[in-house]
């Protein structure tokens, strides 16, 4: 899979190469805020597997730092460092993500009352919750 978006003024572009590692939504106030709606659709890829370009706008939220265009202002992508993944705003690919499902939400404390939870979707009332790795396991390389 090879998708790409960028901001609405055209001067931040990106390419990402293969499938989202997850693709989930968000209801939180940071993500209500920084999309202007009740919450965020996004996709997590690697970060290795997606090319950028334009000059980029950072601010830092509580899950890294948020990059957007300082032109036009579009909220893009974020990643944090050395998590190894970017996440990107997935209504600001070139074609509708409509084969993008979401497999898990976030934040489920905050959702609206009038917007029904995606069935099938893992629910998680805040974030996500990582499992910690078996210290018995050697690390993954």
């Amino acid at each position: 899979m090879k998708l790409s978006g960028g901001c609405n003024c055209g001067q931040v572009r990106y390419e990402l190469d293969g499938e989202p590692i997850r693709v989930g939504i968000c209801h939180c106030e940071t993500c209500r805020k920084d999309s202007g709606s009740a919450f965020s659709f996004f996709g997590i890829w690697p970060r290795a597997g997606a090319t950028l370009s334009g000059e980029l706008g950072c601010w830092q939220s509580r899950a890294g730092g948020e990059r957007f265009c300082p032109k036009c202002g579009s909220s893009l992508f974020s990643w944090s460092e050395g998590s190894g993944e970017i996440e990107i705003k997935l209504g600001t690919l070139d074609s509708p993500p409509s084969a993008l499902v979401p497999a898990y939400e976030l934040w489920t404390i905050r959702r609206e009352p009038w917007l029904a939870h995606r069935k099938g979707a893992e629910q998680h009332t805040r974030d996500r919750e990582v499992p910690a790795p078996d210290p018995g396991q050697a690390p993954a390389g």
